[in-house]
């Protein structure tokens, strides 16, 4: 059964302060859940950036209360944090829009809570790239493994034909969330992130409407985060990823008409490597909920200017469909194992 985001009350501060209602450059935001340790390095690293003004916000959706009293013993008297504590899960991109309807600043980035910055100056860099390219919506920062030095390769959200650019600058169609920085104006006119999306593909979906409102999405390999990966309290996909992943992914689709003929190799691909690893009934069940869920999907059609972007800064660098149809599932298997 999918988890539904309905409220059973809003979100509360329970340590620190909101931020202030003008008057400084970014929205640090950090969705937690069970990960103590893990969650008091990332915010720690996010107190640390210098050259900037900012602010840090953190959603914990349903840790327990020793881990909750933790959180509010650490940072209580930092006067730029602010820990909030949400009676029910919102999702990932519904999480996003609470924080980052909280703030003020220009620039919203978010982090991982099992995931540190590389270094002080990344929201700087970031704020500063914003300022110099007015066109820009969107930055994906590189994400390193675990040693700091290597690419997290589970991490690669992008098309394998441009991996090979890892450590430069390139515009592409999506971003990777554990690391990434958002024009507030981008934030705002692309209407934030779709809350029923919940878990998986919510990047991707708000990268195609920023792109749709002339926006542009880079990936920048000299801003980069460190991505420990936790094992604790993932998502497991013998229980609801595969039926996310599957569910959002044809959702994303068709909001954009993409006709379920169309859609009918991606299905078989996606199908297929389900069975091969023993979760078809999941991905069954994902179709399934896409199809219930199409009647109520505000649908557009991708414009000629989209359909540029696309096939300029994603098209012409992915492999074969199928090929590249399981690398999606396999990257996102390999990242998760159950």
């Amino acid at each position: 059964m999918l988890i539904r985001n309905e409220s059973c009350g809003a979100p509360r501060l329970v340590a620190g302060s909101h931020p202030p209602a003008s008057g400084y450059d970014a929205d640090i935001i950090i969705l937690t859940h069970e990960r103590l340790s893990e969650t008091i390095e990332a915010v720690e690293s996010a107190l640390r950036q210098r050259n900037v003004s900012f602010h840090v916000s953190v959603l914990d959706q349903g840790s327990s209360a020793m881990v909750q009293a933790g959180f509010a013993k650490a940072f209580r008297t930092h006067r730029n944090f602010g820990y909030y504590v949400s009676p029910v899960n919102l999702g990932v991109g519904g999480g996003r829009n609470f924080l980052s309807a909280l703030g003020s600043g220009d620039t919203i980035v978010a982090l991982d809570n099992d995931a540190v910055f590389a270094d002080p100056a990344v929201v700087a860099e970031a704020v500063a790239l914003f300022e110099r390219s007015p066109a820009l919506g969107v930055i994906g920062f590189k994400i390193l493994a675990r040693d700091g030095r290597n690419l997290d390769e589970f991490s690669w959200g992008y098309p394998p034909g441009l991996k090979k650019h890892a450590h430069a600058d390139f515009l592409t169609t999506t971003f990777v969330g554990a690391g990434h920085a958002i024009r507030r104006k981008t934030w705002i006119q692309a209407g934030g992130y779709d809350a029923d999306l919940f878990f998986t593909w919510e990047e991707y979906d708000f990268a195609l409407r920023a792109i749709a409102l002339q926006w542009s999405i880079s990936y920048a390999g000299s801003l980069a985060v460190i991505h420990k990966v936790a094992a604790q309290a993932r998502v497991r996909w013998q229980a609801e990823r595969m039926r996310w992943f599957v569910r959002n992914r044809l959702i994303v689709a068709r909001k954009w008409h993409i006709s379920w003929p169309e859609l009918a190799t991606r299905i078989c691909g996606y199908l297929a490597k389900a069975a091969r690893n023993g979760l078809l009934r999941p991905a069954l069940a994902g179709v399934w909920d896409a199809a219930k869920a199409d009647r109520m999907l505000f649908k557009r059609r991708l414009s000629p200017h989209m359909r540029r972007y696309i096939s300029a800064h994603e098209i012409r660098f992915q492999e074969g469909i199928m090929r590249s149809l399981y690398r999606h599932v396999i990257r996102e298997m390999q990242a998760d194992p159950g």
